[in-house]
């Protein structure tokens, strides 16, 4: 089969054996995967790791049961599936951290034609959605549906606030709507506003004309503020985040960085909001199983940017870090 190892910070084509699933186990023939930033930071050695060297690359997959092993109940020959982001973490409470071996930096991960992994670690593929939109779903919609459901649930009274176009922030959006939220959402251009209010964004600010979109968040609630804030931007964008949850003690999901150079946090503010905050590490394979049956009463179509051959996943590697793309960046199976 073929997979992509790195090697000196770019991927590199090999050829190695089919995996045997041994007990417990099931081999899935991988049919797409999709990026997320954290592959990203991998590649580029800006991730912590605690695996060896050279693993197979990305967290997202989607494939079909290509042969399972002794003891298996939970899937048979032919079943679709996708991948819990966590292969260890089932429900409950999130596990010491290092239990938790992620894809990529912990243990091989899914750019390969094949893949054995426990039974546990896997989430039935409804019928409704392709492999490529089902590779969508393990990191980004989870942390989404995690971020939006995790504390209190949402509730169609509810104002959410979205930060940028990244694949968590539109799944949030879609989310949001699908609840019956209000959603405000912040993006940097008139192109990514448009389709931003496309996908049911009932407000959009543009951050790099309003710096300070937090009280313009404020303003667009009539003082209120929003009720959850997916923040995704991290030290770039959460002194504006804590700004926006106004004080009635709104509900904060911490779940990226992906931004950089913000104001300190003042103190006094974070305290006047009252706002809690939450890190989020994506989810276990129970949310997974909670957000696809939410799927399957209120779908949502996934924003696909592109899909890319498997041969071209440096390409697609490289269009998901130039930031130009409006959705996932999926690689089609080998």
């Amino acid at each position: 089969m073929r997979v992509y190892r790195p090697e000196s910070g770019r991927l590199v084509q090999r050829e190695e054996p089919v995996p045997e699933p041994r007990r417990g186990e099931v081999l899935v023939r991988v049919r797409a995967t999709s990026l997320n930033y954290r592959d990203l930071l991998i590649l580029d050695g800006d991730h912590f790791t605690n695996g060896p060297g050279s693993l197979i690359p990305v967290s997202d997959a989607a494939g079909e049961v290509a042969a399972v092993g002794e003891g298996v109940t939970r899937f048979a020959v032919g079943d679709r599936v996708i991948n819990a982001f966590h292969a260890n973490w089932i429900g409950g409470r999130l596990p010491a951290a290092e239990t938790l071996r992620g894809y990529g930096n912990g243990q091989d991960g899914w750019l390969a034609g094949y893949r054995a992994v426990s039974e546990n670690a896997l989430v039935a593929l409804p019928d409704r959605l392709t492999f490529e939109q089902g590779a969508t779903l393990p990191c980004a919609a989870v942390t989404a549906w995690t971020s939006l459901n995790g504390g209190t649930p949402l509730g169609p009274a509810d104002v959410v606030l979205t930060l940028g176009t990244g694949g968590v922030s539109l799944f949030a959006l879609q989310l949001a709507k699908a609840h019956g939220a209000r959603v405000i959402a912040t993006t940097s251009s008139p192109e990514k506003a448009a389709k931003l209010t496309a996908l049911g964004a009932d407000t959009v600010i543009d951050y790099r004309a309003t710096p300070e979109w937090g009280k313009a968040v404020l303003d667009a609630t009539g003082g209120h503020g929003a009720d959850r804030i997916v923040e995704v931007g991290g030290p770039g964008t959460f002194a504006q985040s804590i700004v926006a949850a106004g004080t009635h003690h709104a509900d904060i999901a911490l779940v990226g960085f992906v931004g950089t150079g913000g104001a300190p946090v003042d103190f006094m503010d974070l305290f006047r909001s009252g706002a809690t905050v939450r890190k989020i590490w994506v989810g276990s394979r129970d949310d997974t199983e909670d957000l696809v049956r939410r799927l399957a009463v209120r779908p949502i179509e996934p924003v696909v940017d592109s899909v890319h051959p498997f041969d071209d996943a440096g390409v697609a590697f490289e269009r998901f870090r130039s930031r130009q793309n409006l959705g996932k960046v999926v690689i089609s199976g080998a």
